[in-house]
């Protein structure tokens, strides 16, 4: 198996002897553009809150992005426990992440799911807090003026030092870093974005480079960039070291 950046192992379907080891996070990549029919039939398996938000969106597209996302999910981790994917039962935290509800097991299987433009991740991991985000690349961005808003004062500098003609990758490259973070602290946005650093000049590795109030935090993350395709950039931050990424592409149906 090929490490993100290299390349997605492209299946049809999850594969009946689908597991994850306890040393591996996986992250499992789709893309919107199914038949309706076959939203129609992934959102059979999805709980009636989930199928309640579905039809609120007002845009197809956003409609797509959460059935794909919210089946996707549970149909792997239907796999990993040994359940029923429509049988799942989640629960949240204070800020509205989710977790499995009814899962006692140690470690706890924990995982992540982001959506942006075309494209669906979702982390995957046993005991280790997960963090996954895809930002699609859109031109009208006034990168300078969110960077100002949002950034620290040293990414901020990082990113004005830039050629111009490299800020508008390099800003989603920080945001889609920085956003992956706060998701696997799970703790929305009462941590500051401005409260750490992520690296963001283009060929440096995805790294998180500083934390605030407490130094000693940016050692207990690893960051890694996902090659997530044309038009997009994407993160993945997983607390700890020492694991083995293994990624694949759930292919729409033929």
């Amino acid at each position: 198996m090929m490490h993100a950046g290299d390349m997605w192992d492209a299946v049809v379907g999850v594969p009946s002897g689908y597991a994850m080891a306890h040393d591996e996070v996986h992250v499992w990549r789709a893309r919107t553009g199914w038949r309706p029919a076959d939203i129609d039939a992934l959102s059979e398996i999805l709980a009636p809150d989930e199928r309640q938000k579905a039809a609120r969106f007002y845009f197809p597209i956003d409609r797509e992005r959460h059935v794909i996302g919210r089946a996707l999910v549970r149909v792997l981790l239907g796999h990993l426990i040994g359940a029923t994917p429509d049988d799942l039962r989640f629960s949240y935290n204070g800020f509205g992440k989710p977790y499995l509800a009814d899962d006692a097991r140690e470690p706890r299987l924990e995982f992540n799911v982001s959506h942006s433009g075309d494209l669906i991740l979702v982390g995957l991991s046993f005991g280790r807090a997960i963090g996954v985000d895809v930002e699609q690349i859109r031109g009208e961005r006034d990168v300078d003026g969110i960077a100002g808003h949002f950034f620290s004062a040293r990414e901020q500098a990082d990113l004005a030092a830039l050629d111009p003609a490299l800020r508008h990758d390099a800003f989603f490259s920080c945001w889609s870093r920085k956003e992956a973070f706060i998701k696997a602290r799970g703790e929305g946005l009462s941590l500051p974005l401005d409260q750490f650093d992520v690296s963001l000049v283009p060929g440096e590795p995805a790294r998180l480079l500083a934390t605030r109030p407490d130094p000693a935090e940016a050692a207990k993350w690893t960051m890694r960039n996902l090659d997530a395709g044309p038009g997009h950039k994407a993160a993945l931050v997983v607390e700890g070291a020492g694991w083995t990424l293994k990624t694949w592409e759930w292919l729409r149906p033929s």
